[in-house]
């Protein structure tokens, strides 16, 4: 509890200037112009992989790139040396669907003093493991004995596990999950309360075993809901993340057979947000009643005219690449289309066709510095960087 304590106060010094500015403006750095793609060029960082599904960094000041790969192997990349495997967990993981797998890893905010990091993946049932790992006396290699299961959640289909992970800078472990699969969500597991399908989880790892609730939690106090739920009305959010600066969450959920949508909670918010599945897909109504308000919308939607899943990413804090600044990139796995989105001077989300690319858009990532990766699900790993 301690330790989370100093990660908050660390994380709230950090983000104080964004978060003010987030909630006395606009959420991202207002323009008037789409950024050009023409000032950038994607560049190859890693290759040969097998399925790649995440880079992302240990936040410990060692510039390493950790690429996880989703048969269960998460292997370390540097500019200057060979790539070494830091875990190997396939023997723990289901690989019969298509979208089971090693799926997520979270680095503790204090891993440079703890070592601990966290992995999700579907087990050989086929159902989701949230588990704690630790760093060896190699700091190249994970300690393979180290396992703490802090979550298991039972999957009644083989697909739309979620699987993100991703701390908080309120210290606090973010846990997406889809609605359990097969089609339109049978039953109903996105709009269940007492369901964590469909689900964005909030916990807290520093506290008693195996994890412990957050106070200021929306539904902690309502016996209605399961006490983890952040957020509801998913259906198999694939990929969320922070701005680093001003604190405020992207959520991208893969939409059934029309609509692929990306929606926003701003740093202040006090979660509770439903996002609408299975009522809507995207903007327009799928199935049921829906509720006459208490839906909070996407910014940002598209039809499968454009593409079939979508790839959430990062608001860009690099340097490297300027016209970027405060700029929201997400993509299409199945067309390879990226967008950008912003807000505009009256504080309207302005989306459009930033580039394409001939790749399987699997995840986005960031490293140390905030510079921004793209992963290639047919083997690859590649850098934004300046034209």
């Amino acid at each position: 509890m301690l330790m989370r304590r100093m990660v908050q106060s660390v994380c709230a010094a950090a983000l104080m200037l964004g978060v003010m500015t987030a909630q006395a403006q606009s959420p991202t750095v207002t323009r008037s112009a789409p950024p050009d793609p023409n000032r950038l060029q994607l560049v190859e960082v890693a290759a040969g992989l097998e399925r790649p599904l995440l880079v992302t960094h240990a936040g410990d000041g060692s510039g390493r790139l950790f690429i996880v790969e989703q048969g269960g192997r998460i292997s370390i990349h540097r500019a200057d040396s060979a790539p070494v495997t830091f875990l190997d967990v396939s023997a723990l993981v289901s690989r019969r669907g298509n979208e089971q797998g090693l799926l997520g890893l979270a680095f503790h905010p204090a891993y440079a003093q703890n070592g601990q990091f966290y992995i999700n993946y579907t087990d050989v049932r086929g159902n989701t493991v949230v588990a704690r790992y630790a760093v060896s006396s190699n700091p190249d290699a994970a300690d393979p004995n180290s396992a703490q299961i802090l979550m298991q959640v039972q999957q009644p289909y083989p697909n739309h596990n979620g699987g993100h992970l991703a701390f908080g800078p309120d210290g606090y472990l973010y846990i997406g999950l889809g609605d359990g699969g097969s089609a339109g969500d049978p039953q109903n597991f996105a709009q269940n309360p007492k369901s964590l399908l469909g689900k964005l989880l909030r916990i807290d790892v520093d506290g008693p075993a195996p994890y412990a609730i957050p106070a200021d939690n929306p539904f902690v106090q309502n016996a209605a809901y399961a006490p983890e739920i952040w957020a509801l009305g998913l259906r198999n959010p694939w990929r969320f993340s922070f701005d680093r600066v001003t604190g405020d969450l992207y959520i991208a959920d893969v939409g059934q057979n029309a609509y692929e949508e990306v929606n926003f909670q701003p740093a202040d918010s006090p979660g509770g947000e439903n996002y609408g599945w299975r009522f809507m897909e995207g903007l327009h109504a799928y199935s049921g009643g829906a509720p006459a308000a208490g839906l909070t919308p996407p910014f940002a939607e598209y039809g499968h005219n454009r593409g079939c899943s979508v790839t959430g990413g990062y608001v860009y804090r690099g340097s490297d690449l300027p016209d970027l600044q405060g700029v929201y990139l997400f993509g299409d796995y199945c067309s390879g289309i990226i967008w950008t989105s912003y807000r505009d001077a009256a504080g309207t989300w302005q989306t459009s066709e930033f580039m394409r690319v001939n790749h399987a858009i699997s995840s986005f990532g960031e490293d140390e510095a905030g510079e921004l990766y793209l992963v290639d699900h047919g083997g690859r790993v590649l850098r934004f960087a300046p034209r």
